[in-house]
Order: C-alpha cells, then sequence, then structure tokens
C-alpha cells in the first residue's frame, strides 16, 4: 500500500540503541550527558507543549518522584528517556481525571509552565513522526510495568531490568520481556461500500472499521474472515495486507487488511458489537469531511481513518 508507513505512530527511524540497554555505564553516562532528554508520563499521559512532547532535564524538579528511567534511544540530539511520576498528586484546583473512552483533561504540573500531561489519543494525529513513536514507546511500556508487576512462574514480586526493557524475577529467575498483542482491523469493501460498526462505549455516534485479535495458531487472514462473521454474519474472501500501526492503549499492533465481502445482509453479536453498517463511498466523503447527520467517524491518527481515507484517495495500490 502507498504510504503505508505514514500512519500514526509508524515510526521515524529512531535509534532504539538496544545493545545499551543492559549496560548499566553507558546507561548512566547518558543519563549524565547535558543534551539528555527526558518525558515524563503520569498515569498514561504525557507531557505536552503544544503540538509537541513536553521535555525536560533528567534532574528537573518535577521528577523528584519518578520512578526508574526507560530508556528509548538516542533521538539524534542526544540520549532521550521516559520517566513514569504517577505518584504526583495534582493540586485540589485540577480537574478531575475523566473516565470512560476518553479523557479530555489537561492535567498541570506547578513545576512545568506552560505544558499539561495529555491523553495521548486527543494529541496523537498533532505529533512530528518522532514525537509520536517515543510516545507510544513509553505510554506502552509504562503500561506493560504497570500490569506485570509479579511472576508469571511463580508469583513473586518482579523487578525492573534492563533499561526497562525486561522485568527479572529474584525468586525463580524467570525473564519477562514486554508483550505486543496483534490485531487485525478491516476495511471490508463490497462494491461501492464499507462496513462499519460501533462498540457502545464509544462516543454517541462513532463508527469504525471492524478489529480484533488474532488468536493462538490463527493467521492474519483467518482472524479477519473470522472477526467480521462472528461480529456482523458477513462472509469474508480475499484478504490483503495493507499497513499496521503500534496501537499502545495499552499496547496492540493493528494489522490493517482488506478483505472483500462475499455476503452482505448483517447479523450482528450484540455481545461484540451494538451495530453494524454499509457506508456508500459518497455518503463516506461526509463522514470523513465531519458533515454527517449521524456518523462519526474514527478519530484521526488511528488506523481505521487512516485506511479509509486511503481507500477514498485510491491510494490503497
Amino acid at each position: 500500500m502507498r504510504q503505508a508507513e505514514m500512519v500514526t505512530f509508524g515510526g521515524s527511524g529512531l535509534d532504539r540503541a538496544a545493545a545499551l540497554r543492559a549496560d548499566a555505564a553507558a546507561q548512566a553516562a547518558m543519563w549524565a550527558d547535558p543534551a539528555a532528554r527526558v518525558l515524563p508520563v503520569w498515569r498514561g499521559k504525557v507531557l505536552v507543549a503544544g503540538a509537541a512532547l513536553g521535555w525536560v532535564a533528567p534532574g528537573h524538579p518535577a521528577l523528584a518522584e519518578a520512578g526508574p528511567a526507560l530508556f528509548l534511544g538516542q533521538g539524534g540530539d542526544g540520549p532521550v528517556f521516559a520517566v513514569d511520576i504517577s505518584d504526583w498528586e495534582p493540586e485540589a484546583d485540577q480537574p478531575a481525571v475523566a473516565g470512560g473512552f476518553f479523557d479530555p483533561t489537561l492535567q498541570a504540573h506547578p513545576a512545568l509552565p506552560d505544558m499539561g500531561f495529555a491523553e495521548l489519543r486527543g494529541v496523537m494525529a498533532e505529533l512530528s513522526p518522532r514525537d509520536a513513536e517515543l510516545a507510544a514507546m513509553a505510554r506502552a511500556l509504562f503500561g506493560w510495568h504497570r500490569s506485570h508487576g509479579f511472576c508469571a512462574r511463580c508469583g513473586a514480586r518482579s523487578d525492573w531490568s534492563d533499561a526497562g526493557w525486561r522485568r527479572e524475577c529474584p525468586a525463580c529467575g524467570a525473564q519477562h520481556f514486554p508483550r505486543t498483542d496483534p490485531v487485525v482491523i478491516m476495511l471490508i469493501l463490497r462494491g461501492n461500500s464499507v462496513l462499519l460498526g460501533r462498540s457502545p462505549a464509544w462516543p454517541e455516534g462513532m463508527y469504525s472499521l471492524l478489529a480484533g485479535f488474532v488468536e493462538p495458531g490463527e493467521t492474519i487472514e483467518a482472524a479477519v474472515r473470522r472477526e467480521v462473521a462472528e461480529e456482523t454474519g458477513v462472509k469474508v474472501g480475499a484478504v490483503r495486507y495493507l499497513a499496521s500501526q503500534p496501537w499502545p492503549f495499552p499496547a496492540s499492533l493493528m494489522f490493517g487488511c482488506q478483505g472483500e465481502a462475499l455476503s452482505e445482509e448483517i447479523e450482528i453479536d450484540p455481545v461484540e458489537i451494538e451495530d453494524a453498517i454499509w457506508v456508500g463511498r459518497e455518503e463516506m466523503v461526509q463522514v470523513m469531511a465531519g458533515l454527517h447527520p449521524r456518523i462519526r467517524p474514527a478519530r484521526r491518527g488511528a488506523i481505521a481513518h487512516f485506511l479509509v481515507a486511503n481507500w477514498l484517495a485510491d491510494r490503497l495500490e
């Protein structure tokens, strides 16, 4: 697919310098480098300054209660790290963190003027490719550490290792590495129409492409056919890969595919989705422009939005 790697979080050629992760002396030297930059993350939100990530020096006062430093790589101008400062409690006058699908609030830190902690979904489409890649890495890895603090083999608490890229169990010696869950997301076409669905947890009117996790022992193509059949009853024939996107909510790799529908009748599984509809190309142009009276598109920056936009622009080949 043309422009496949232009998807948000699609990468920026970052030198992740994986060989330096287990080198304690190199990590200490890079942390002391005057060019080193640190991205603070607070309860899954990344620090932003306008349309860019908010970076601070390793000795910044805002990092006083930070956890261990996660090494992200060599950013071109110097080493880049991220730290989790989730133990910081905002002042009473700060907006309460909103629950649900998306949190629009911006948390300000008294030591970080003109910056704030924002939900990555809300800023992802505005970030540069380099900032988007770094933010996705940091959010996904800190999420993994929060949910994998104990050894899956013996149950003992595991320890942070390799600059955040591994956990070790001091009791049984097991090593644990960050996981990425494979997910298929499908541009299912029939004639001049695309199949859309919506989850009951989504904002009112929002529809997107169907998606689902790849199961053990299953190919990407088989997962596409199974998920579409389970959720809508639509049978799918030919399937081809289009593009992928790391999705750090919490840690998935989205495999964008195109599928040819062999049937049209929809019979939804209400346990899986709330609704599914066929939308014609002309109507989809309205949807993507935000002019449709009923349907809202997937969020800009998501691979669903990317695939539909490229379909409408005839850029899938």
